[in-house]
């Protein structure tokens, strides 16, 4: 599979069942450092994004920068209801197994800056629902933040996406389609670094699983501790990591 193990057999804490919910606030034993600042606080937002500092409870995405100013991390920011459908797990861990995986995908990517990961905090959406949905429809995506105490990267598994939109976002209830579709990429909080994926908040995000800028379709994977993402809007960085859609 695409996705590193996840799950309550895995150890994973698992979000509560609510509309626009959240984790608790997550200590990070290892602080992680996102486009030059350093966090200590994260929360694993039911709506597709991973905060610092604060939860984040939108659930129609806007595109980046935001004028909030708030530091996140959106593998697929969307109006998620796991209420009707699907669970939200997460969990930090220095497993030597995981770890290792995770080491060998991101030397291979990045083979200039070899890596061994001392730590990483992975999140799951597994088969998550839309609000306001009247199908079956799940989502299943996975967000992984690690770092060898010096490089921060972070790491989006699409598996499955079967629908982009809320109701409430204008979505069609029974498609899950339409509306203002989901967003994916990093919002620094600066005003200045930001990176949206390709397709974001149009009808295309729902073939994410097929894209990629590491040559692994429905993997995306950027450095993050300085504004080093890959890219087709930033296409002077390709000298260095290559881009590929």
């Amino acid at each position: 599979s695409l996705l590193y193990p996840y799950g309550p057999q895995q150890g994973d804490e698992t979000n509560p069942k609510h509309d626009d919910g959240t984790s608790e606030a997550i200590a990070l034993s290892v602080p992680f450092t996102f486009y030059g600042k350093t966090y200590q606080t994260a929360f694993v937002n039911n709506n597709g994004v991973i905060s610092f500092d604060e939860p984040v409870r939108q659930y129609t995405p806007d595109p980046f920068p935001l004028a909030d100013g708030h530091p996140f991390v959106a593998p697929y920011w969307a109006d998620v209801d796991n209420v009707l459908g699907g669970d939200i797990f997460y969990r930090q861990t220095t497993d030597p197994a995981l770890l290792g995986d995770i080491s060998r995908d991101i030397t291979q990517y990045f083979p200039k800056n070899p890596f061994t990961a001392t730590w990483a905090l992975v999140a799951t959406w597994h088969h998550v629902a839309y609000y306001g949905s009247t199908s079956e429809k799940g989502n299943t995506f996975q967000a992984v933040l690690t770092t060898d105490s010096k490089i921060f990267y972070i790491i989006f598994n699409y598996w499955d996406i079967q629908w982009t939109t809320g109701a409430a976002s204008d979505g069609d209830a029974e498609t899950g389609l339409g509306g203002t579709p989901a967003h994916g990429g990093f919002n620094s909080g600066d005003d200045t670094n930001f990176y949206n994926i390709p397709g974001s908040q149009t009808d295309a995000i729902i073939n994410i699983t097929t894209t990629s800028n590491v040559k692994v379709p429905g993997r995306w994977v950027f450095r993050v501790d300085s504004f080093q993402v890959t890219g087709l809007d930033h296409p002077q960085l390709n000298k260095d990591n290559d881009c590929w859609l």
